[in-house]
């Protein structure tokens, strides 16, 4: 699986300097075709997820429809500080926080905006996790437990109203959840 992943890139609510870098990651320049990446528009034909930008609450379902649409295993990656953390945005009033808000992640990639070569890294570091993943699943377990999803809380919720209820489970500045940090300490030095 690691020899050949498809990748699927959201762009959830970014300045669109981290989907320019993403992109020519794939290009003839870059080339993370040499790995055998794929890139792909179908959730189901995908094992590597490219999120950019902050999880806001008009973006969270979408995001989360294309996660569980995606087979096991899967990997998810946060690209640029945004996707992250929120970044800049975090103390927005629409913006919940990084992508780890919505769904479990398993390789942070900081930067403002990120690097090609930091997405190919990101990509490499997702493909091992996905053979850990596949080996659990052999042995009859669950690939939940291995990488970013062992750790995760479970997100956020919507109210009725579509908004993120005050101090249901965010800090109130639409930072993160009380007990974990905002991002991990690569994304801090980033900063």
């Amino acid at each position: 699986m690691s020899r050949s992943p498809w990748v699927i890139h959201y762009d959830g609510s970014s300045c669109n300097g981290c989907d320019i870098e993403v992109l020519a990651s794939l290009t003839p320049l870059f080339d993370a075709e040499r790995f055998g990446v794929v890139n792909t528009g179908n959730p189901k034909h995908a094992d590597i997820f490219l999120v950019t930008g902050s999880v806001n609450a008009q973006n969270l379902p979408v995001v989360r429809q294309i996660y569980n649409q995606m087979l096991e295993p899967k990997c998810v990656v946060a690209c640029g500080i945004c996707a992250c953390s929120g970044g800049v945005f975090r103390d927005a009033y629409n913006v919940i926080g990084g992508v780890d808000r919505a769904i479990p992640v398993d390789v942070y990639a900081p930067g403002c905006a990120i690097r090609p070569e930091t997405v190919i890294d990101a990509i490499v570091e997702a493909c091992g996790i996905l053979d850990q993943k596949e080996a659990v699943m052999r042995a009859g377990g669950d690939p939940l437990t291995v990488g970013g999803a062992a750790t995760w809380d479970g997100g956020v919720e919507l109210g009725e109203d579509g908004f993120v209820a005050a101090g249901a489970g965010a800090d109130g500045a639409g930072g993160a959840p009380a007990g974990k940090p905002a991002a991990p300490a690569a994304a801090k030095e980033a900063e």
